[in-house]
């Protein structure tokens, strides 16, 4: 498995490259792959990748219930076992794979851009604090735990710090060397980083369920339940009463959001470096586009300061319904907690919508062209995008099944319909912006319109009117000047430049604006739910259509899909901002 052993031939598809190099269509630095079963390669990895998922998936099931003889740290030994191979293979390609002769002969551009390797880093640190939290808590009673519990979150603190600064340097590799081992490296990377996200899931559901089931019965029916069915971490059955151990415990469940969405992030850069294994990409036909990413440029801060509003508001509506719904068990309350929820849903929810469509009708106008380039990268987002919009499509059409169907209906109901009708909007039209705005080629009119302006602001306080003066209709008299090569300027084409942005621009920034918008308001819709604003289960209706089993089942699989759907929004929606 040396590096002189290339699985892609690389010094024989050259050779063949050099012999005809007198073709004039063929770019010398394209060099066609050589793999002799690249299908057969991917096949492997994908294999080995869905018997390891089905494995953790069933291990992580099993492990939500009490009746079955499956532990919680047996879950952890596994996921233990799976990030220690995943650290040590990470260290053979940094230090073997990367560094052989001819490793990375290209880097795609579109992967693992700034913004998502950065988004990366912010879930990686509190994914960090987390594991920090557990180990703390863990170690105020080791001696009643297993050590698997206190060994998981140390391997997991240093799996994180490892996999960030392998996806922060070679999220854009396009790997030559070692393809079958890459491949089933990458495979299993990603496996593992599903695996701790069914298993952050399952035991943020399972808490969730048993605080608010412990908060509506007394202290003996609660472990009479707990006997009964559901499951009780092993730590339920040590004491954890000092100030500190209950810091540490709720701590650690309250950083649970940003570990999950770290493992998808992680998930979703390890997928294109998979693809981009033995890929060639053509620099001809691949364009690259130097995009700078600035904030506050030629915009009129409209969407800014909407998406704060929005985004304020957001965070004094969670803050009252934790404090209305989660601790207190007044009706009255909780009444006014849910009509509340739902009222700035739909506000929400509506003004996203009609902006969804004013970008969609803008694009209309827009006269860039559509770009066609194969990339996995984009690829990637809009699969994303549509899978995961199906969780919350899930939730809304049981919900509104659950509302026209029930009796009696009261103002909750109609507004709980609403907002059902409202989300199945308005994930629609946004994926129709988002998608159409990454398919977009990036704005090349300010290269263009910069040569001419040079030209322009050469001449300080130049007078339009006097040069078209003394410039025949013809335009001979600028041959002189441009005697040299380069391309000469009509003085109606020298006006038009300095016009022609002002014209175009709207356009473009009314889409920053609206991208600015859908940004912040999707971080809201994002952090509610995902500390704790969960309406779909302190509504009655649904309850009582579905049954207290079915529906919590129905809840507990596709909302973290929803949830994830609005942080993979905000991804995608800024990469839009960038390319506008």
């Amino acid at each position: 498995m040396g590096c002189g052993h290339k699985d892609d031939k690389a010094s024989l598809a050259s050779s063949q490259i050099a012999s005809f190099s007198h073709q004039p269509h063929q770019p010398p630095s394209t060099p066609a792959s050589k793999e002799v079963w690249k299908k057969g390669g991917r096949m492997f990895s994908i294999l080995l990748a869905v018997h390891l998922a089905l494995l953790a998936c069933t291990l992580v099931s099993s492990g939500a219930f009490d009746k079955i003889a499956v532990h919680d740290y047996d879950v952890f030994f596994l996921l233990t076992v799976m990030m220690l191979i995943v650290i040590i293979w990470i260290i053979f390609y940094l230090f073997g794979t990367s560094r052989c002769p001819d490793a990375i002969l290209c880097k795609d551009s579109h992967a693992g851009p700034i913004w998502l390797r950065g988004g990366l880093v912010l879930f990686a640190i509190f994914s960090l604090v987390m594991d920090v939290f557990k180990i703390g808590y863990y170690s105020s009673f080791y001696s009643c735990l297993s050590a698997i519990k206190i060994i998981y979150p140390i391997v997991q603190a240093i799996f994180v710090v490892i996999q960030t600064y392998f996806l922060w340097i070679s999220a854009k590799d396009c790997v030559h060397v070692h393809l079958n081992v890459t491949r089933c490296g990458l495979m299993l990377t990603l496996t593992t980083n599903l695996a701790v996200w069914m298993s952050a899931v399952t035991d943020e559901s399972v808490h969730k369920a048993h605080s608010k089931l412990k908060k509506n019965v007394t202290e003996d029916i609660f472990r009479w339940l707990m006997k009964v069915g559901m499951r009780s971490s092993s730590a339920d059955e040590c004491n954890c009463n000092s100030q500190i151990c209950q810091i540490f415990k709720n701590g650690y469940f309250w950083l649970y959001p940003f570990n999950i969405e770290y493992s998808l992030f992680a998930s979703a850069m390890v997928y294109v470096m998979w693809k981009n294994v033995g890929r060639f990409i053509d620099h001809h036909s691949h364009h690259i586009h130097r995009l700078k990413f600035r904030l506050f440029r030629r915009t009129f801060f409209v969407g800014i300061v909407l998406g704060l509003i929005v985004l304020v508001s957001g965070l004094g509506v969670l803050v009252l319904y934790e404090v209305q719904v989660n601790s207190s068990t007044e009706s009255s309350k909780k009444s006014q907690a849910l009509t509340m929820y739902y009222i700035f849903n739909i506000v929400c929810l509506g003004l996203m919508s009609l902006v969804c469509i004013g970008g969609s009708v803008i694009y209309r106008f827009d006269k860039r062209d559509m770009d066609r380039h194969k990339n996995p990268t984009r690829t990637l987002d809009v699969a994303l995008l549509m899978g995961a919009a199906l969780g919350q499509y899930a939730i809304s059409y049981y919900s509104i099944v659950a509302i026209v169907a029930s009796t009696p209906r009261d103002a909750i109901s109609a507004l709980n319909l609403t907002y059902a009708l409202l989300m199945i909007a308005q994930h629609t039209f946004q994926n129709i912006f988002v998608i159409e705005g990454l398919h977009r080629q990036p704005p090349k009119e300010d290269h263009k319109h910069d040569s001419h302006q040079k030209d322009l602001y050469g001449l300080t306080f130049v007078n339009i009117n006097a040069v078209s003066l003394r410039v025949p209709d013809g335009g001979s008299t600028l041959a002189p000047s441009t005697a040299s090569g380069a391309e000469a300027i009509h003085p109606s084409d020298f006006v038009r430049s300095l016009t022609a942005p002002k014209k175009m621009n709207w356009r473009r920034n009314f889409l920053r604006e609206i991208s600015m918008f859908l940004l912040l308001s999707n971080i809201i819709l994002w952090i509610m739910p995902a500390f704790g604003a969960r309406p779909q289960f302190d509504n009655d209706t649904e309850l009582n259509f579905y049954g207290d089993s079915m529906w919590p089942a129905i809840v507990d699989i596709c909302l973290p899909f929803g949830i994830f759907y609005r942080m993979h929004a905000v991804a995608s929606l800024l990469e839009v901002y960038i390319m506008s």
